[in-house]
């Protein structure tokens, strides 16, 4: 953890509190919720280290919010139907009609928790979220919040044809973004392209179409711990006129995961707190600050302009 990793952090708002633009407000975490045989559980309350979906959510419920968007690995071990209904369902599903999700690996796996999914296609996922989730084959859609173009991808290439340059997923992106001209972009998928704890590079055709197409900021979760970077290029390349600026958010409740070798570009890290990423959108600008559960203390916020 790096303490107070705020000293970027200014104009902290509480949850809950009004913003005087009006401007609309989302929220981002993944790596969600137990799955309700896990040990950790414990009834829906958790233990000190496992299992905070319940106070991450009641963070969503106290906000002003306008989309919440979970960042994938939403239900814990495979992502079964029962599973999302006894455990998802109760906490961040109180405000599924808000929700645009992605999936996580979890959600794909079809053995080692409740209500599995032999087919291997995030049946569970699908049928839980329904239309709000896209096309079951896919998994990939967009939508505008405000001013703003938001793109939803799946980084579980090997389930959905690839993610490479030319597949199904990366065209339809560079034909996503080529059809809106919208002046801000935001992306999300589960697999972070950079990370401290580790890189997973299947969505560098991703960074690459988004880069060119003046993209402003990318989301991702699937290691279980708080990241933010300067603006980078699609060779992780610092690029502060053009570069995108990607949050890691693995904080959703499920457990924590530590770091390795702080990665270039490496800004804020904390790997201790449960909590959720808010995002105010701007015309040309947003605000963000990490907001913990309690009785979490680490916050990180402030502010971007979009290109």
């Amino acid at each position: 953890m790096l303490a107070l990793a705020a000293v970027l952090a200014v104009g902290w708002i509480a949850p809950g509190s009004t913003r005087a633009d009006g401007d609309p407000t989302i929220a981002a975490a993944g790596d969600i919720a137990c799955d309700p045989v896990d040990s950790g559980y414990h009834g829906g309350t958790g233990t000190k280290k496992a299992c905070h979906q319940l106070d991450t959510s009641n963070l969503l419920m106290s906000a002003d919010l306008s989309a919440v968007l979970p960042l994938g690995d939403d239900q814990y071990e495979c992502g079964g139907l029962s599973a999302f209904q006894q455990v998802y369902d109760p906490t961040w599903g109180r405000l599924k009609s808000i929700t645009y999700p992605v999936p996580g690996n979890h959600e794909y796996m079809t053995t080692g928790g409740t209500d599995c999914d032999p087919s291997q296609s995030a049946a569970g996922y699908f049928a839980y979220f329904g239309q709000a989730a896209g096309d079951p084959a896919q998994g990939y859609y967009s939508y505008d919040i405000g001013t703003w173009h938001l793109i939803a991808l799946n980084s579980n290439c090997p389930d959905v044809g690839g993610c490479s340059a030319g597949s199904q997923e990366e065209q339809w992106l560079r034909a996503d973004l080529a059809a809106h001209s919208n002046f801000c972009t935001l992306a999300y998928w589960h697999y972070p392209r950079w990370s401290s704890s580790g890189n997973v590079k299947g969505s560098a055709a991703f960074w690459t179409d988004l880069y060119n197409a003046n993209a402003d900021v990318v989301l991702s979760a699937h290691k279980h711990n708080y990241e933010r970077f300067a603006p980078q290029d699609p060779n992780g390349n610092a690029d502060p006129a053009r570069g995108i600026v990607e949050f890691v958010v693995g904080t959703g409740g499920k457990s924590h995961q530590g770091f390795r070798t702080p990665a270039p570009n490496s800004q804020v890290r904390d790997a201790s707190t449960y909590g959720i990423l808010e995002l105010t959108l701007h015309p040309t600008s947003y605000d963000w600050q990490f907001v913990p559960a309690p009785p979490g203390t680490f916050v990180d916020s402030g502010s971007g302009s979009c290109h």
